[in-house]
């Protein structure tokens, strides 16, 4: 399941299912999400991620039908959310001029708990996304693709 030595692998995030590990890979200065399926470690591709790094603080929902994370975007870091059976991507709303630090999805993923700073002042918030998605229990959808490039290796 490794890289090569040439990388650090940071943050593990396994699904409620266990089925997808998320974890964030650095490598050459570079730190990307990598979503793998488990136990035999392919790597399954993420839709809107690339060219949105560094990334930190992977979480999955309990499929790994949701990933959450957040990247950094010129000055600006943001926290946001990938549906890979719908190919959509949220940034999450964040309250007044608040900088996300950690996040943590809801196995379900109607939920999420983000750690901000906000004015020198660490805090956490609780965002309900129920309005935005459509909850990813035990049971569900147990076969997620990653779109079109799916089962293309991550480059």
């Amino acid at each position: 399941m490794g890289f090569g030595p040439d990388g650090n692998r940071l943050d593990p995030a396994l699904s409620g299912n266990g089925r997808y590990l998320a974890s964030v890979l650095e490598t050459g200065g570079r730190a990307r999400l990598i979503l793998q399926e488990q136990p035999g470690g392919r790597v399954i591709p993420l839709r809107h991620l690339r060219g949105r790094e560094p990334h930190s603080s992977p979480s999955l929902s309990w499929n790994g039908r949701y990933v959450a994370l957040l990247v950094q975007q010129g000055p600006q870091r943001l926290a946001l959310l990938e549906d890979r059976l719908s190919g959509r991507l949220v940034r999450l709303p964040l309250r007044g001029n608040a900088m996300p630090v950690r996040l943590s999805l809801a196995p379900d993923a109607t939920r999420v708990a983000l750690q901000v700073v906000r004015s020198g002042q660490w805090q956490v918030e609780l965002l309900d996304l129920s309005a935005l998605v459509e909850p990813d229990r035990p049971g569900g959808t147990p076969e997620i693709g990653g779109g079109a490039a799916d089962g293309a290796a991550e480059r």
